[in-house]
């Protein structure tokens, strides 16, 4: 089978090759499933570069996150075992951590459903407690995470602002739904953000970017407001001040989405229902903006490291890109 393999750490489009090489043997618990469609995620990225929390041996095979088929036929989400990732053409999966891909979702989609709005499900009703009515500021918003995170805020009845990098990715935003979109690189974001609540600030934030968006966040967020710490895409992780958070009466709330499937997977389960049936009444979507075959993986994953996409991208073994 085909498959893209990291020898070496490095940039994507530097070090990922793909090759031809034996399908990977399933473990314990595991079983081995025809790659349908591989979503993209940043986390790939810092994988070929040897700085995510997760080190699988060299060589190794990225892509985390799939829409799969079993060998009894099957069509799942799942994600994928490592140093056996996504994308190639036959991955490995946990048996007890695959779930059914919904039918109002083509592939690609389900693949997108999965740690995204997972990760978002929980951020936001689980950690963050997010209310109707409340107002939600979304860092990164036009993003494959924060355009998950954008949909579920309004399927909760939030009020949604969108803090985006330029006018295209701020177009995506406004198509996705936020009731304010903000560009960071041209906004005063903190007086924005003030000005569109009365002065109370945003009720929940979340921000899977770390750096100059934290930095921002806490000087906008309202009285018992929720900061989320969603992931550090900028590379800079903040260091907080306690005492601000003291003052102003905010809590800064820690998500890490994979510890859920150890710590409670039948909360994943539930949330893969919820998930489910939001997709069937059109009130989440994933925002796929690109498809490409397996032979454009390595060149796809530079663009997400490199921050210039929008949506999701979404590799499909065997089909070209659209």
């Amino acid at each position: 089978m085909q498959a893209w393999r990291v020898h070496e750490n490095g940039e994507p489009s530097e070090v990922m090759r793909l090759e031809e090489v034996p399908e990977p043997v399933p473990g314990e618990g595991q079983v081995l499933v025809k790659v349908r469609a591989a979503n993209i995620n940043f986390p790939d990225a810092l994988l070929c570069r040897g700085q995510y929390q997760v080190r699988p041996p060299l060589p190794f095979t990225p892509g985390v996150e799939i829409c799969a088929e079993t060998e009894d036929g099957r069509r799942v989400m799942a994600t994928a075992g490592l140093p056996h990732g996504g994308f190639a053409e036959y991955a490995l999966a946990d048996a007890a951590g695959m779930l059914p891909a919904p039918d109002s979702l083509d592939d690609a989609e389900a693949a997108a459903l999965h740690i995204g709005y997972q990760t978002g499900w929980f951020g936001l009703h689980r950690r963050a407690h997010l209310q109707e009515g409340e107002t939600l500021l979304v860092h990164a918003a036009a993003g494959g995470v924060g355009s998950a995170a954008v949909q579920l805020g309004k399927a909760a009845g939030a009020k949604v602002i969108g803090v985006v990098g330029g006018e295209a990715k701020a177009r995506v935003a406004r198509e996705l739904g936020c009731d304010l979109v903000l560009d960071r690189r041209s906004d005063d974001i903190i007086a924005r953000v003030k000005e569109a609540t009365g002065g109370r600030g945003a009720d929940v934030i979340y921000d899977p970017v770390g750096g100059d968006a934290y930095a921002k966040s806490v000087k906008c967020i309202a009285f018992e407001g929720r900061l989320l710490v969603v992931g550090f895409a900028s590379g800079a992780i903040p260091t907080p001040a306690l005492n601000h958070a003291l003052v102003k009466n905010y809590s800064i709330v820690g998500l890490h989405w994979g510890l859920y499937n150890s710590k409670d997977p039948q909360a994943v389960l539930r949330c893969h229902q919820e998930l489910t049936e939001l997709a069937a009444k059109g009130a989440i979507k994933p925002l796929v903006s690109e498809r490409v075959g397996l032979d454009g993986a390595a060149a796809a994953v530079q663009r997400v490291a490199d921050g210039v996409t929008t949506g999701r991208v979404t590799v499909v073994p065997g089909e070209a890109a659209a």
